[in-house]
């Protein structure tokens, strides 16, 4: 039985080797990946549909996230890069810190996005005098140097080092500045849910260090409630700027799109600072694309956004803001001027 199922597959093969040989070199141009990633033009996320305050105000218009596409680097997509203009080449090396692949930079994004919901969350809140009270701090692991001697895993949260508690990256270099080089650090971590001790080692470089570096989140409770809501494949922080206007949005009578769509990118602190992005370029693409009638960008990213939109000849207005608060007090000024 054997046999003959055999004789058939070969007789099989022999017929049609042409034809699968073809149908094996297309399959193996799209799945074998080469090390490069190619950006191109993204859209926009209408944060309406996203965030939701508990008996928030109605709005008319839209606070829209921008985003950056990424297509894989396999060989016909990157073929097809050197054709359409707005598709550019990137090393994955340039998307990753040394020493790290893509899965520990995807999970160091993913803490970044959540610093800047945070961040958002407590802008907005403060800035409309809506309550908001920080419980606690939560310090997690967000890089590890390629020096660094331990068995910490980006994601860690740190709850204490030698049996002290630490509430921030400042007392943890306070500990560690007062060991020598090569002695071995206790840390208490959460991780996934059960707390697991580890450790890592001092060594001396422009001052005593683990190679550990520290990103704050931070436990809080609102009122009014506000849920937003993310996909897995989100990760990032060039949101923040956005989310804390839609956000704002909700939580104050007058309605500060002025009806209009707005489409924009940057990063926010709890201070309230803007910072600079990367991919403006496709950011704005994205936003015209989606009919956007403001394009806002952090300060460091205007002059950029300015030429692709004169290259392109784009009828769009765009913004730079280098806080929060100048974000607010320019849209009040256009929708002034309307």
């Amino acid at each position: 039985m054997f046999a003959k199922i055999y004789e058939k597959i070969k007789e099989f093969i022999k017929e049609n080797y042409k034809e699968l040989i073809v149908l094996l070199v297309i399959v193996l141009l799209f799945t074998v990946e080469l090390p490069f990633k190619i950006y191109t033009p993204g859209g926009a996320v209408n944060l309406n549909d996203r965030i939701t305050v508990e008996d928030g105000y109605e709005v008319e218009g839209s606070f829209n996230m921008a985003y950056v596409s990424m297509v894989r680097g396999s060989i016909p997509f990157l073929l097809i890069s050197y054709v359409i203009p707005d598709w550019d080449i990137v090393s994955s090396e340039d998307l990753t810190i040394e020493g790290e692949n893509m899965d520990q930079a995807l999970a160091r994004d993913r803490l970044y996005m959540q610093q800047s919901i945070d961040a958002a969350i407590i802008n907005a809140y403060k800035a409309a005098g809506k309550d908001i009270t920080i419980i606690r701090t939560i310090n997690e692991v967000s890089y590890l140097t390629k020096e660094a001697d331990t068995d910490l895993k980006i994601g860690d949260q740190i709850l204490s080092v030698n049996g002290e508690n630490i509430s921030s990256l400042e007392d943890l270099k306070a500990i560690i500045g007062n060991m020598d080089a090569g002695e071995r650090v206790s840390l208490k971590v959460l991780r996934d849910e059960e707390e697991k001790e580890c450790f890592a080692v001092t060594y001396e470089a422009e001052g005593m260090k683990i190679g550990v570096s520290l990103l704050t989140t931070y436990e809080y409770e609102t009122d009014p409630e506000v849920t937003i809501t993310s996909r897995a494949s989100e990760a990032g922080s060039s949101g923040g700027l956005m989310m804390s206007l839609s956000i704002y949005n909700q939580l104050v009578e007058e309605d500060i799109t002025g009806g209009k769509k707005i489409v924009g990118t940057g990063t926010i602190d709890i201070e309230g600072n803007v910072g600079e992005i990367g991919g403006v370029k496709y950011k704005l693409i994205g936003a015209v694309k989606n009919d956007a009638e403001i394009f806002m960008c952090p300060e460091e990213n205007y002059e950029e956004a300015v030429s692709v939109a004169e290259d392109k000849g784009y009828d769009i207005t765009i913004v730079s803001v280098a806080t929060f608060e100048e974000a607010i007090k320019k849209l009040d000024e256009l929708n002034s001027s309307n």
